[in-house]
């Protein structure tokens, strides 16, 4: 069971009344449907950073009860801090972890601005995905000026919010909402306890980059002399001997030739591109959405490069460290691991994972907790402490405690024996097909990159992840057939001593006969991609596990004819005819289609024996 998952981090103007902040965070975790992960007080700048995730309607109401108590407890007309700031909420960034996307994160980051603008009288800005206007991506932009400037800032109609009145708040001050990618912190540890070694590597991978030197022998950039200055009529790229007459030269070749925007790398580093004559010259660092520095850590006894990857989408970790790997030994140096600070999203370790099988020439069709266990031991991200991804991969995907694909296949059997309807014939099909499925998989990767398999290296691997993905579905199907019968018995159970009762009671069974009729043709439709799958691995799979595939075979037909069996005698008792009419149909055409591709499987695995 996969989780839709949702990230909050507001940063609330409090750092210091320990009795507030706990009032804020106890008003987050009324919610249900979330878990607080982390509580940063700062004292210095006033302000506590929030961390909690949920799902987006967990989320959404968990949002708003911490906004709502902020504007309760804290009065911005008497906040001293040095952080910037501009609301007794200051920002609100929605980040989507699992199974949710930017689009719908967005829309939730809207309806949570709508109802603070409206219930509490708050001005929002949406910045970042959210924002409606260029000008208002940046959150420095939005809160320059801060609090005090806020009142005259709303008079202008250049600064109405996006919603809540156009009226200043001194209590509450104004509040910036919207949606950012999932930031990774990632360190990367060194054999060093060289501090500028780390920084050296740090300033390389880094998108800001660097100031040009004029390259002296040897590896280590920050030993070069001469550090290369803009003047006027005098702008090097810094790259190679390319001298522009004007800094609009040096800007379009640097895009022309180096394809990156030197203005935009100049503006990183606080420096005015029109006027850069005294500044130093600057070159790009390797990865986009890459923050890096680089420290000493005296509890780990070396360096370390110190990374913040801002949008793991475009730049991820094996990225990030296989180049700090290469960088490390031209310097005489060692990686010697790495490490995530928090939390990480499943998709990163997942790609993590599935990159370094590809290096090894593995297959990725297998298990998922094979795959970022891989993912662990390739980024050594036990190196300074134990990873532990059950409590460090947010939404990872799980079943529920009491799941039947959680208990011993002995338990699991005895439930099936007992006298309650469910679970059923639609679990077992599902279970069925998962094992056929699985069988494939097995002689997929039994006969892929072995040597002499190069042929059909590629054919089996995609096969076998193809095998992964279908049995996961149908391994979650052995939960959702009995939950979805679970929901028609429940509609059963409706009250019906009244004409409205007795209506509703029927739409609710009709409604539920429909779920119990989609889960067992969703079993059918996957187990007979199970088929189809067998049959490619029946083809180009090790002939000695022939007999593998012909049981997975015959087993996914299983699934495919238990559960059109389910469909069928749940149709009885639907009442809307077209629906059973156009079900019916499907039902009769894969089943014919599952019994001839099982005989052509069967044939190639008969053929061998």
């Amino acid at each position: 069971m996969t989780e839709r998952l949702i990230e909050c981090v507001p940063n609330f103007s409090e750092g210091r009344d320990k009795d507030i902040i706990k009032q804020i965070t106890d008003a987050i975790e009324s919610v249900d449907e979330v878990k607080l992960l982390d509580v940063d007080p700062g004292e210095e700048m006033n302000r506590t950073v929030v961390t909690f995730v949920g799902s987006p309607e967990g989320v959404k109401e968990a949002a708003f009860r911490g906004i709502k108590k902020a504007s309760e407890l804290i009065d911005m007309s008497k906040h001293k801090g040095s952080h910037p700031r501009m609301g007794a909420t200051d920002v609100c960034p929605f980040i989507p972890v699992n199974d949710v996307t930017i689009e719908e994160c967005i829309e939730l980051s809207k309806e949570v601005a709508k109802r603070v603008g409206d219930e509490l009288n708050i001005p929002i800005y949406l910045y970042e995905k959210s924002a409606q206007t260029p000008e208002r991506q940046n959150l420095a932009v939005i809160r320059k000026g801060e609090y005090e400037a806020l009142e005259e800032k709303l008079k202008n109609p250049k600064w109405k919010p996006d919603f809540g009145p156009a009226k200043f708040n001194p209590k509450a001050g104004a509040t910036v909402m919207g949606v950012r990618e999932f930031l990774i912190a990632y360190n990367i540890n060194l054999n060093t306890r060289e501090p500028k070694h780390a920084t050296d590597i740090a300033f390389e991978i880094r998108e800001k980059g660097r100031s040009a030197r004029e390259i002296s022998e040897g590896s280590f950039y920050y030993k070069s002399e001469n550090i290369l200055k803009y003047e006027k009529g005098n702008y090097p790229c810094g790259h190679h001997d390319f001298v522009g007459k004007t800094i609009d030269e040096t800007i379009q070749h640097c895009k022309d030739v180096h394809d990156y925007d030197l203005a935009e790398i100049l503006e990183m580093h606080g420096i005015d591109p029109t006027k850069p004559e005294g500044e130093s010259v600057k070159i790009p660092g390797k990865f986009k959405h890459c923050k890096a520095i680089g420290w000493m850590v005296p509890e780990y006894d070396r360096a370390q490069i110190s990374i913040n990857l801002t949008n793991y989408k475009v730049t991820s970790m094996h990225h990030v460290l296989d180049e700090t790997r290469r960088l490390a030994a031209e310097r005489g140096l060692v990686v010697t691991g790495s490490e995530i600070v928090g939390l990480v999203p499943f998709q990163a370790l997942l790609e993590s994972g599935k990159y370094y099988l590809k290096l090894q020439h593995r297959s990725a069709g297998i298990p998922i907790r094979d795959i970022l266990q891989t993912a662990v031991q390739s980024l050594g991200l036990n190196d300074v402490s134990e990873f532990i991804i059950k409590e460090r991969v947010l939404g990872l995907p799980k079943d529920l405690d009491n799941a039947l694909v959680e208990m011993k296949v002995t338990d699991f059997v005895d439930e099936v024996s007992r006298e309650s309807p469910a679970p059923g014939g639609g679990s077992i099909a599902a279970l069925s097909g998962a094992l056929g499925v699985s069988l494939s998989s097995m002689v997929a990767n039994l006969t892929a990159n072995k040597r002499g398999s190069d042929e059909v290296d590629d054919i089996l691997n995609e096969a076998a992840e193809k095998c992964q993905d279908i049995k996961f579905k149908l391994v979650k199907a052995v939960d959702d057939d009995t939950n979805a019968f679970n929901q028609y018995m429940d509609a059963m159970r409706l009250p019906k001593k009244t004409n409205e009762e007795k209506k509703k009671r029927t739409a609710a069974m009709q409604d539920g006969l429909k779920v119990a009729v989609q889960v067992p043709y969703l079993t059918a439709t996957l187990s007979y991609e199970a088929i189809e799958i067998a049959e490619v691995v029946a083809k180009h799979g090790n002939p000695n596990s022939i007999t593998d595939v012909g049981v997975g075979a015959q087993s996914a037909y299983t699934g495919v004819l238990g559960g059109i069996y389910n469909v069928l005698i749940n149709l009885k008792s639907i009442k809307d005819e077209k629906f059973v009419a156009d079900m019916k149909k499907k039902c009769d055409e894969l089943r014919m289609q599952a019994e001839a591709k099982l005989k052509d499987v069967l044939s190639i695995v008969e053929s061998k024996l």
